[in-house]
């Protein structure tokens, strides 16, 4: 089910199935990518509780066997709506048998939209361990945005680049070919004493990069003909994932996440990844990040 939210000009769109975000309007411009199954089908899918792939899907737990596909479970379930006014809505997803045959670890993940201002939305993780054991878990965000952003004509995809709020030198780990876990003993330079970072298909040609330390975490898309553009603000979260499809997919996508993929250098216990959190039981854990579009 579509629910709607609006404020002045700007008009926002999650889909329960996942909770995920399905439209982000300003003055009649749509900013979020499509889902053009061309390129690739979902739209702002929400990681809970992996970010990236499990090696060859499955980990041990305390609670026992993990088996999870990419980006875990709660993308593609039906979130049930707690409470919607007219500039927010609050979805809840509660452990299943279903989830415990995946993660057998009872959870509670609420998930709140809410309009902050015309053209700021700001995306809430809750995370409830309503367990016996402590949860491992992380959280993350998988926002796409169209580029050219806000379907402006006469621009390309080359015409559009990132901005960081300070200079940095930085790489990012390559994804491992033969079972594509990350690898931080591989790297691929991205900038060096740099705060712009010019988009080019070419950046993907290796899938997504992922970035620690981000100056500020913060991070804006902007047209250099249209100034349309879009920022991100994600101070709870240690890693930006940038990613496009290989090809000429005419979106970008900037996701903040509290943990990544499990890496080659890592064990296959889920409590040893890299930003697992261990909540305690009866304790809740709170994320949150915001798009500003423009």
């Amino acid at each position: 089910m579509i629910t709607s939210l609006q404020s002045s000009s700007f008009t926002v769109k999650v889909d329960s199935l996942g909770a995920q975000l399905s439209s982000l309007a300003l003055d009649g411009r749509e900013y979020l990518w499509q889902g053009d199954p061309k390129w690739w089908p979902r739209r702002a899918p929400i990681l809970f509780p992996i970010v990236g792939s499990l090696r060859g899907g499955q980990a041990v737990s305390e609670a026992g066997p993990c088996r999870m596909g990419r980006h875990g479970l709660a993308r593609n379930l039906e979130h049930t709506i707690l409470r919607q006014s007219t500039d927010s809505v609050l979805y809840e997803l509660v452990s299943s048998a279903e989830t415990l045959r995946q993660y057998p670890y009872p959870f509670r993940l609420q998930m709140c939209y809410r309009i902050l201002k015309p053209g700021t939305l700001e995306t809430r993780f809750s995370v409830t361990n309503t367990g016996t054991l402590p949860l491992p878990f992380v959280v993350g965000g998988h926002p796409a945005f169209q580029v050219p952003v806000g379907q402006a004509s006469g621009e390309a995809f080359t015409d559009y680049s990132l901005h960081f709020s300070q200079e940095m030198t930085c790489s990012s780990p390559m994804l491992a070919e033969t079972d594509g876990l990350l690898d931080f003993s591989r790297r691929v330079p991205v900038l060096n004493h740099a705060a712009v970072l010019p988009l080019r298909h070419s950046l993907f040609d290796h899938d997504a990069l992922v970035l620690e330390k981000v100056p500020d975490r913060t991070v804006t898309l902007r047209g250099g003909k249209s100034g349309y553009g879009v920022r991100l603000d994600f101070a709870d979260f240690a890693y930006l994932g940038i990613w496009s499809p290989a090809g000429e997919a005419p979106f970008v996508a900037l996701e903040p996440w509290t943990g990544c993929s499990t890496a080659t250098d890592e064990d296959d216990c889920l409590a040893h990844k890299r930003g697992m959190r261990l909540l305690p039981v009866g304790e809740t854990a709170e994320y949150a990040f915001t798009i500003t579009v423009f």
